[in-house]
């Protein structure tokens, strides 16, 4: 790989880590669509790529959320248990469909995210509604086995689904569940990436420059998604999935 392209995708990793730190997601969902739009790469390839720089990506952004709202890691161990036994599951089915059918999924899948969190900007928020209750540990479970499914499917880490659900079916703030999402992500992201790389669809050097981009820029992500009022922070995550699903379908 040239120096050239190196630099090109540290600085592809900068922004991507900055927008996996605004919304807890590791920066995979936008970039896999870049990969394929911009570098040429198949589903597989780009989503095996992408894992590179979203592993250490949730791993920092997760001690930073951390930092600033302390994790309830009983509820972290339920998410991430159910999320890394199915996210195996979901990571061999995809290793072993067509690139087409794959991006095709993709795209449906971001497409049906964007759906629901537009429902959610006009539905009352928790605070209207009253007090939530508490997720149980079946709950949770099953939050973590279907965002480990997508997560495996997607490598995507299954916080795209895990955060909405959270805020708006047991009330939780917007940046906490983001911080819960990434807990359950981690050990996800993790397995997501071994199975790819096992199955040779992950392109080693662009990912690691686009993780070191990535890592110098996501705690710049997690300090203005604190800053930001959540409604504000929830709009752009849905616009941010709305763009990603575009740039899916002119691939």
């Amino acid at each position: 790989m040239l120096l050239t392209d190196v630099l090109i995708n540290i600085g592809l990793g900068l922004c991507l880590g900055t927008i996996g730190g605004l919304f807890g997601i590791g920066g995979g969902l936008v970039a896999i669509p870049m990969l394929g739009l911009l570098f040429g790469l198949d589903q597989h390839l780009a989503q095996g790529t992408a894992l590179v720089m979203v592993v250490p990506n949730v791993m920092l952004a997760l001690w930073r959320y951390n930092q600033r709202n302390r994790i309830n890691w009983r509820w972290a161990g339920v998410l991430a248990l159910a999320g890394f036994c199915w996210a195996l599951v979901g990571a061999n089915v995809a290793a072993n469909l067509s690139n087409e059918v794959m991006r095709y999924l993709f795209v449906g899948f971001l497409l049906a995210l964007v759906l629901y969190n537009g429902w959610r900007l006009y539905r009352p928020s928790p605070a209207e509604l009253g007090a939530q209750p508490a997720p149980s540990a079946r709950q949770l479970a099953l939050l973590g086995t279907f965002s480990g499914i997508a997560g495996g499917l997607f490598g995507v880490g299954g916080a795209v689904i895990a955060t909405p659900v959270l805020t708006s079916v047991f009330g939780l703030s917007q940046v906490v569940a983001q911080g819960l999402s990434l807990a359950m992500a981690l050990p996800s992201t993790g397995v997501t990436l071994a199975t790819f790389a096992a199955h040779g669809q992950v392109d080693w050097g662009m990912g690691l420059a686009l993780s070191c981009g990535g890592l110098l820029s996501i705690s710049w992500g997690v300090r203005i998604a604190h800053a930001l009022p959540d409604k504000l922070l929830r709009s752009l995550f849905c616009g941010f999935l709305l763009a990603c699903s575009v740039g899916l379908l002119l691939q």
